[in-house]
């Protein structure tokens, strides 16, 4: 995300120095990433399901890595976009999703998901210091080449540092129509669309108020961006432990979209009066980034719940792929406001889709009263012991990794661990005491 982050606010201005660089195709440049990314993720998340999840995190970042280089060796327009595709080709967000959810316990997801949310916002802060600097060295191949290199950090990571997922044993994944008629799914993946529809529109018009409103140049915008994301972090992270303890995770995201519904009303005031406008300006952004951080935290966290094991993988692509049109379209439809109403069009467009993001998720389904427990399992009853498992009451699910630790998916109100302890299963066939 660092590497990704640091090209995209510079992109436009260097593509112009490419051969038959048009406003057009720079526009191409900047937005095939994510049309590749939504077309990909629901494939990306069906072979997670079938196939694992690292294998299919690992073929995605080569294909990112692959797509970086050859953007930084391009000298023409269409070798860019071609570039910007395969880096777009890598559609790993809804695998990650679903590899979280499946090393996670149930009331530990939120936080994990905030912490991923938490490691994105430093990435976005430290990519508007540390893009200008090295583009200044070489402009966007060298931006390319160390985007590049952090693929393949990624990769090492990945390999080295990651656990293997559990995969469910003797079972296939959902059909795809299964999944996809599920309505939460569809709830959670309609507030992902609005939501980074709302997020790429606001960014059309930001960038200019900014100068306009605070006189800072393009180099300086970090000085009100970090700030901004350091104090939503600061607020989301009480939100989401509070949702998780008190169970009052419906509440929440209402809330959240509250946030965003003021956030927009006080963009609308920004240009009136200098000062009553910078801080209307300030006050918007983070009132805005408070309330996204929180449901870009919660809504994958949320679908992780609310669906089965052999699900995660297509229904995180689904959910990644409205993600990503919405990223696309908010883009496109920020930019005709822009210009046909200037910023209040864009500021009036937020109010508007906070309003939705809120009636989407009014009737979401309560959250199931399921824990995820994690035992290890010795190698010789890897194969027995998701039937034993299965057969404890209140366990609903049962997977087992290759490295011997079984993920259980159990309904708190009749499961007993007791019972569970009682099999064993750290120890040998036919060595159980007592």
């Amino acid at each position: 995300m660092l590497g990704l982050f640091m090209v995209l606010p510079l992109l436009a201005l260097y593509a112009e120095q490419y051969e038959g660089a048009t406003p057009l195709l720079m526009g191409l440049a900047l937005g095939v990433y994510g049309l590749s990314q939504a077309l990909l993720q629901i494939p990306f998340g069906m072979c997670s399901d079938r196939w694992g999840r690292k294998p299919l995190i690992a073929f995605g970042l080569l294909l990112f890595a692959l797509g970086s280089l050859l953007a930084a060796y391009s000298e023409t327009i269409w070798g860019l976009i071609a570039g910007r595709a395969l880096q777009g080709a890598g559609a790993i967000a809804g695998v990650i999703m679903a590899l979280v959810g499946d090393v996670t316990a149930e009331r530990n997801r939120s936080k994990a998901m905030a912490s991923i949310g938490a490691a994105i916002g430093v990435a976005f802060a430290i990519s508007l210091v540390l893009g200008p600097v090295l583009a200044s060295w070489g402009g966007l191949p060298v931006l390319f080449m160390v985007t590049a290199a952090l693929a393949v950090v990624g990769l090492l990571i990945l390999q080295l540092g990651l656990p293997d997922p559990p995969r469910m044993k003797k079972a296939a994944p959902a059909a795809f129509s299964e999944v996809l008629g599920h309505g939460a799914l569809l709830r959670l993946t309609a507030a992902v669309f609005t939501l980074h529809f709302a997020l790429m529109a606001l960014f059309v018009a930001v960038p200019g108020m900014l100068m306009l409103q605070l006189g800072l140049q393009v180099t300086a915008h970090w000085q009100v961006y970090l700030p901004v994301m350091l104090l939503a972090f600061a607020f989301m992270v009480p939100a989401i432990i509070w949702a998780e303890r008190a169970k009052r995770h419906h509440a929440v995201l209402r809330l959240s979209a509250a946030l965003l519904f003021m956030a927009g009303l006080l963009l609308l005031l920004v240009g009136a009066d200098l000062w009553a406008g910078a801080f209307a300006l300030l006050a918007g952004l983070l009132l805005f980034f408070i309330g996204f951080n929180v449901l870009e935290a919660s809504l994958p966290s949320m679908l992780t719940r609310l669906l089965s094991m052999e699900q995660r993988g297509a229904a995180s692509g689904v959910y990644s792929t409205g993600q990503f049109v919405g990223t696309f379209l908010g883009g496109l439809a920020g930019g005709a406001l822009l210009s046909l109403y200037g910023s209040s069009g864009v500021f009036a467009l937020l109010v508007v889709l906070a309003v939705i993001i809120a009636g989407v998720l009014w009737q979401l389904p309560a959250l199931p009263e399921f824990n995820t427990l994690f035992v290890d399992v010795h190698a010789d009853r890897r194969h027995t012991a998701p039937g034993q498992l299965s057969g404890l009451p209140g366990v609903l699910e049962v997977a087992v990794s290759e490295a011997g630790v079984a993920s259980i998916r159990v309904d708190e109100k009749d499961f007993r661990e007791e019972l569970l302890a009682a099999l064993q299963l750290d120890a040998p066939m036919g060595q159980q005491i007592g």
